[in-house]
């Protein structure tokens, strides 16, 4: 019988009922007591389940090489020679081991001043990209530096001229189109139906001029053209990212996303892609001319683009990341709002700032009024609204909601002034006679963006959970 731990014959034998196998009683018992477990199965094993095994014990004869001084002065003197090859083996492991990880050490802290410097010029660079004004300047020094003019193409000035005319003569006289929500119909406003959940978290909503098709996102790069009249996605859009805003132009649905790009589809088709943006583009609108889209993002600037021939024909810098954007009714100007709480309202034909408005945070929403008089803007975790007057640059009033401010719409006559949050939505009223605002609706619809239905006859809600909220009057 052999010990199956050391492989000798055991002075004092034991039987593992687990494994069956015959041990040495102090050395099995030493791993239970270490493990627990059968040495040879791992099954678990007590010294009390351990079987003594009765035999004669043997008085094992002395090895024949151990039998004098002199061969144990042999054997002392090899293990001696073995142990100093072994020492010597290890020092030499150990001093090459050391020499390897030196070097890592010095390739990995000359990746970091390599990744340190190009993040700090990457920085500069930026830094003095949004410096950068764009225009055509007058210059006394000779050597200066000659910039093109940022104004826009020819082709495109004459529409973006020929629409401002058109719409400025008749806008602020235009009369409330008939059946056109009164406050004391949109008073009675009631969430009617909702739809399950889409996305919860998703921030997309944009009804086309129809009023039947809304844009929302579905899932993670993902949005989905929902038939408010069906009731169901009827159509899905793959998107190059992580969804920001969608907004329709005519017919074509225009997409931004975190990184950076603007996608253009005619149907499920995509049209065009633009990359203009260096950083996330952060908000999308369309001009008055219909067929002009403007984008903003991270990088500090604000793009336009050409529909009718899918190209870029402008990009302006700030000198803060831009969160918002919104052209005024006319289509003569552009509404900006940036992360460090100013407003920068341009001239689109040149692209000059014409006026800059302070807020206290940075802006997540601008939003004109349709007479084209007024300008609302929401600041970051804000339950509260500014409202400038353009016509003098002051703030004229600031509207307390009540709750969070995520979302807000104002509608085509300009008279009702729609927001949305997670706490619920409002309609604030601004009456032109009395020159007085009021607050005909207050519903705890939970929103995470608001816009208003067709004739105002209803509100479209998208909740906070992903879904979408129908409110009309009961």
């Amino acid at each position: 019988m052999l010990c199956a731990i050391s492989g000798e014959a055991p002075q004092e034998p034991v039987v593992s009922p687990k494994s069956g196998s015959v041990f040495e009683k102090r050395l099995v018992e030493a791993y239970i007591a270490e493990n627990g477990k059968d040495p040879v199965t791992g099954d678990e094993l007590s010294t009390d389940e351990l079987i003594e095994v009765k035999t004669q014990r043997v008085v094992r004869p002395r090895p024949p090489t151990l039998t004098s001084i002199p061969s144990l002065l042999s054997v002392f003197q090899e293990e001696w020679d073995a142990l100093a090859l072994e020492t010597y083996t290890l020092r030499q492991t150990l001093a090459q081991t050391r020499q390897e990880l030196s070097a890592a050490l010095y390739q990995h802290d000359a990746a970091v001043r390599v990744i340190a410097r190009l993040t700090q010029e990457r920085d500069e660079a930026r830094d003095a990209l949004s410096k950068v004004t764009v225009g055509a300047r007058a210059s006394g020094a000779g050597d200066a530096m000659q910039v093109d003019s940022a104004g826009l193409p020819g082709e495109v000035l004459a529409r973006v001229e020929g629409t401002q005319a058109s719409l400025s003569k008749s806008r602020r006289k235009r009369p409330v189109p008939e059946g056109w929500a009164t406050s004391e119909s949109i008073s009675a406003y009631k969430p009617s139906e909702s739809t399950e959940s889409f996305y919860p978290g998703g921030k997309t909503l944009s009804i086309n001029s129809s009023g039947d098709s809304a844009l929302v996102e579905t899932a993670e790069g993902v949005v989905g053209v929902f038939s408010l009249a069906q009731k169901q996605i009827v159509q899905t859009l793959q998107i190059n990212g992580p969804v920001t805003d969608a907004i329709w132009a005519g017919e074509k649905a225009v997409v931004a996303s975190s990184t950076g790009s603007v996608q253009v589809f005619e149907g499920n088709k995509e049209a065009a892609r633009f990359n203009s943006h260096a950083g996330t583009a952060t908000s999308l609108a369309l001009h008055a001319t219909g067929d002009i889209v403007a984008s903003v993002g991270a990088d500090k600037s604000y793009v336009l683009y050409d529909l009718t021939t899918n190209a870029v024909i402008m990009q302006n810098f700030s000198d803060a990341s831009l969160l918002s954007v919104q052209f005024h009714p006319d289509g003569h100007l552009l509404a900006a709002g940036g992360a460090d709480g100013q407003i920068k309202i341009y001239d689109i034909k040149t692209g000059a700032v014409a006026a800059n408005y302070d807020l206290s945070g940075p802006v997540k929403q601008v939003f004109f009024s349709e007479n084209g008089t007024f300008l609302a803007a929401a600041t970051a975790n804000s339950t509260m609204v500014s409202i400038w007057d353009l016509r003098s640059s002051k703030e004229v009033k600031v509207l307390e909601t009540g709750s969070q401010v995520e979302s807000i719409h104002w509608d085509y006559t300009g008279q009702f002034l729609l927001t949305g949050g997670p706490s619920g939505l409002t309609v604030q009223q601004y009456s032109k006679a009395a020159k007085a605002w009021s607050e005909p609706l207050r519903s705890a619809v939970p929103a995470a963006a608001v816009v208003w239905g067709s004739a105002a006859q209803s509100i479209v809600a998208l909740n906070t959970d992903g879904g979408i909220t129908v409110l009309t009057a009961q």
